[in-house]
């Protein structure tokens, strides 16, 4: 098998709302989720060895302990699912904790690899389970559509392309999304409807991320980031992704978006930021 090329895009919460708690004490969450065309690169081979090798480089590579993929390759050994082994290389270019699924998107797409190319047999109930097990997100990028997170196992997609230009900004701080989660004293009375009207740049300019007001709680910097971001011009709406530390602010065209990009460079110089747009 020859070293093979796999992009593995980062997700993005355009809304997020969280509508209570489960027996098991989980909060429970709804959220309209679309991908980007910002992405680590993951090279995948074969190899005749006894263990899995599995590395990282890139600018955000530091620090990284506990990786999903090394887990997920763990499950798949323990569940004797996967008769080879493989050397893993991840350029990561996706920030750690900055709500854009990172970790996650990895395990998914070295998953769907596996599956895609029948080095590994699973059912759908067996799929969902083991993503499961690497992490509550995994599912959510082995198909990588814009989708409706219905509830924590469910989900709707949809063929439809948005056409939204963004800027991504992450201050030098990564949200802990336990203590983000355990801030939440409100739920939202509304459920997100599962259709693709919610997709729609009127509809998601009315929508929320109901972990902002948790997250500016204990990181003020994300709130200035949002009221900064909300006065750039022709700016449609700025929202958090996920439960941070990304602060997003959508475009409906490339021009605007990218002077946009300059204001924000030149105000924030010390702080990741990026132009991007949803695939």
């Amino acid at each position: 098998m020859k070293k093979k090329i796999i992009k593995s895009y980062a997700k993005i919460n355009l809304s997020l709302n969280v509508i209570g708690k489960d027996r098991n004490n989980f909060h429970k969450i709804q959220s309209i989720i679309s991908f980007l065309d910002l992405h680590d690169i993951i090279y995948i081979k074969q190899i005749n060895k006894k263990k899995h090798i599995v590395k990282f480089s890139g600018i955000f590579s530091k620090n990284i302990r506990k990786d999903s993929i090394t887990q997920l390759l763990k499950i798949l050994d323990q569940k004797k699912l996967l008769n080879k082994k493989f050397s893993i290389q991840v350029i990561k270019n996706i920030p750690q904790e900055s709500g854009l699924g990172g970790g996650s998107m990895n395990a998914a797409s070295v998953l769907k690899f596996l599956l895609k190319n029948k080095l590994i047999k699973l059912s759908k109930n067996e799929i969902l389970n083991i993503s499961n097990r690497v992490g509550s997100d995994v599912f959510l990028g082995l198909d990588r559509k814009n989708l409706i997170l219905v509830n924590n196992k469910k989900i709707k997609k949809f063929s439809l392309k948005l056409g939204l230009f963004l800027i991504l900004i992450k201050p030098k701080i990564g949200c802990s999304t336990k203590e983000i989660y355990g801030h939440v004293k409100k739920y939202s009375k509304k459920k997100i409807k599962v259709s693709k009207k919610v997709f729609k740049i009127k509809e998601l300019k009315k929508a929320h991320n109901y972990l902002e007001k948790p997250a500016f709680t204990i990181y003020p910097i994300l709130r200035k980031l949002k009221i900064f971001l909300t006065n750039i011009d022709e700016v449609e709406f700025v929202r958090m992704t996920g439960s941070g530390s990304t602060m997003v602010a959508y475009f409906s065209n490339r021009k605007s978006a990218i002077n946009g990009l300059n204001i924000v460079k030149k105000n924030f110089k010390n702080y990741w930021s990026i132009l991007s747009k949803t695939i």
